[in-house]
């Protein structure tokens, strides 16, 4: 069966597929027994597969299904069949086109096997295949494999022969996978990163109220006014095992924006159904070299695949909010869709309090308790939408190489987001920041390089609630053309990251933001004259490519008497401005002006076993009652929230709670 003679079907002859596996495992066979015998670990028995043959991420195929063909080890018995899910003790060997795939070497004790492999190859196929497996019903050959030549099975022979000779590694956190590519005759090989729900060597873990609990432990930062515990560089991230166009666990590849000006920016993206839906998942990094924006994009990458849903997890609870009380986190306080958006949207159901939902353990900073999180609040990518009242988002997600540095990354993103929301919505001018002040050379030096582009960096101070630095930043272009403006945004303890984070964005994104628009400047027009067609993440940026789109910015562009700038160091909160040598009291300083204004802050640990075995944390940070941000102009929860009308005359900022009439006509531009 070869690559290109696949075609999607409904249903689909297994013989053929199953004939040429035999074939090639009894050669395998003959090939192994002719090698000479050398020390090291004994050759298992070898199960042969053939990709791309039916869904791997469905149920294990009945048991009326052909078996692929298996290969006892060296001095057993002859061969014979066994059913597919061959056991853990045997090598997989598998089959697609030109290529073959040996691996994981099995080792008791270790997660990572034959089913992991085909769910991951699977995840980076591209979506014609993935269609016709996963909706399709599988694939059939339209021609014999061509590749079944005596060489093919004595080269894999050979190097399972090598790969028993070679010493187990069991320092590494993932396993091997070999792949020898019988037209291009190489051999290489990646580490295949285990799938954590895998149903032949997952171990998922409960969810229970014990598990919650978090203890807070010291964090020194590896150098002073750093923001983590270690650098980038200390993770020991292997790039090959996350993203590789064979099995990688966040994708395909990592592609270098070589054309940007500004950052040396990467990015990448994998794909996860959701009944008829195959969601592509973008992560990207933003930083001044190609090595430092891959290690951050992964990052992402795996903090997008960690938050989306539950992975090596077993949900315990479903319960009403009635039945659960006031420990639970009431979704009523995060926000709420329209009765109008469910009227005109009748497949998303509202919740109410008497309806039993999913909900999972987060941890309460504030009360030291566990408190149950509805499910669709926690992971924003569950699939169904019998429980997705709401379609949460990325916010308040966030990794790191401790608990600390993850949670304290996670609570910036809450305050960074609702600070921005409560400006924008609100119409508040901000006193805007005078970048030159900056102590930070590269932060001066990237305001210039904008200027070159045809924009003028400008910055705000958004304080409103917290005393936490939060910064918004805006691209304007000089000459008010397409592509007028676009936004970003920071929040830190310490005020120079938070400037700098938000230049990033705009860096990143002001340059390349004509060439996007341009691709579909129609809809986009279209968008700034209809906000309903405003459906999804990227429309929300884009469509302030579009210059008459600038009016809806000019509370804060345009103020008539803007006062004169405020230096960088104006931001600094003398409590902790992220000079102190410890991540943790960076946190608890943080927690307390949140606690102290009335807030809880709610944890939920959604660390992935990948990310474990490297010493990872990801979480996702609540504050019920800070505005949330949504995507979608109908889906826009902040804007009928009690906090969006009272917040700004809380501050000080405004006499009077805010009417609807208010509030900014247009919709947010945030990234």
């Amino acid at each position: 069966m070869t690559a290109d003679l696949v075609e999607a079907a409904v249903g689909g002859a297994e013989e053929p597929r199953r004939e040429a596996c035999r074939l090639f495992a009894e050669e395998l066979r003959r090939a192994l027994a002719e090698l000479p015998s050398a020390p090291g670990r004994e050759v298992p028995g070898v199960t042969v597969f053939a990709l791309g043959v039916r869904d791997a991420f469905t149920a294990p195929a009945p048991a009326s299904a052909p078996a692929p063909a298996s290969i006892p080890a060296r001095g057993s018995a002859p061969a014979s069949a066994s059913v597919e899910g061959a056991s853990q003790d045997t090598l997989p060997v598998h089959l697609y086109g030109r290529q073959v795939m040996v691996g994981p070497w099995p080792a008791r004790g270790r997660a990572g096997c034959g089913t992991c492999l085909r769910r991951r190859w699977q995840a980076v196929r591209s979506v014609a295949l993935r269609e016709g497996l996963e909706l399709r019903g599988g694939t059939r050959e339209a021609g014999p494999w061509p590749y079944r030549v005596l060489f093919a099975a004595q080269a894999v022979a050979a190097l399972i022969a090598r790969l028993a000779a070679a010493p187990p590694d069991a320092g590494r956190p993932f396993p091997d996978v070999w792949l020898v590519d019988l037209e291009q005759l190489t051999v290489r090989h990646h580490p295949l990163v285990p799938e954590p729900d895998c149903p032949d060597c997952g171990t998922p873990r409960p969810m229970t109220a014990e598990s919650a609990a978090l203890v807070l432990r010291p964090a020194p930062k590896y150098r002073p006014g750093a923001g983590r515990v270690r650098p980038l560089e200390a993770y020991g991230l292997p790039v090959d095992a996350f993203a590789n166009p064979h099995w990688g666990a966040v994708g395909p590849s990592v592609v270098c924006d070589v054309t940007s000006p500004t950052t040396s920016a990467t990015v990448g993206c994998f794909s996860s159904r959701s009944g008829e839906y195959l969601r592509e998942t973008f992560w990207g990094g933003h930083a001044d070299s190609y090595r430092a924006s891959t290690l951050i994009g992964l990052l992402e990458g795996l903090e997008r695949f960690a938050g989306m849903r539950a992975r090596g997890r077993s949900l315990t609870l479903t319960a009403s909010l009635n039945d659960l009380g006031p420990d639970a986190v009431d979704p009523r306080e995060t926000g709420l869709y329209t009765d109008d958006f469910h009227r005109a949207n009748p497949w998303v159901p509202p919740f109410t309090p008497d309806r039993p939902i999913p909900w999972v353990w987060g941890w309460s900073l504030r009360d030291a308790r566990p408190r149950p999180v509805p499910e669709v609040l926690a992971y924003y990518h569950k699939p169904g939408i019998e429980h997705r009242f709401v379609q949460e988002s990325s916010n308040g997600c966030a990794s790191g190489g401790s608990l600390e540095e993850a949670v304290l990354g996670g609570l910036m993103e809450v305050l960074e987001r609702d600070a921005f929301l409560l400006a924008w919505h609100g119409m508040q001018p901000l006193p805007e920041i005078d970048p030159m002040t900056s102590a930070d050379p590269h932060t001066r030096v990237m305001v210039e390089r904008l200027a070159m582009y045809g924009y003028r960096a400008r910055f705000f101070d958004t304080r409103i609630t917290f005393p936490v630095p939060v910064v918004t930043a805006v691209a304007e272009r000089f000459d008010g053309g397409l592509a007028r403006m676009c936004f970003g945004a920071g929040a830190a303890l310490d005020p120079e990251a938070a400037l700098a984070a938000a230049l990033c964005e705009i860096a990143t994104d002001s340059v390349q933001l004509l060439q996007r628009f341009r691709r579909n400047e129609a809809a986009y027009r279209a968008m700034a004259e209809d906000f309903e067609k405003i459906t999804s993440l990227h429309d929300h940026p884009l469509v302030y490519a579009v210059p008459e789109m600038g009016r809806h910015a000019d509370f804060l562009l345009r103020r008539p008497s803007p006062p004169e700038p405020v230096s960088v160091a104006d931001l600094r909160w003398d409590r902790a401005d992220g000079s102190g040598p410890d991540v943790r009291d960076d946190l608890l300083a943080a927690v307390d002006a949140v606690t102290s204004a009335g807030f809880d802050v709610v944890v939920v640990d959604q660390t992935a076993p990948e990310q474990r075995a490297l010493g990872l944390h990801t979480v996702k940070v609540l504050v019920p009652g800070l505005l949330p941000l949504d995507f979608g102009w109908t889906r826009q929860r902040a804007r009928h929230m009690p906090r969006m009308r009272t917040a700004l005359r809380e501050a000080g900022l405004r006499q009077n709670d805010l009417t609807e009439a208010d509030l900014n006509p247009g919709p947010h531009p945030f990234p």
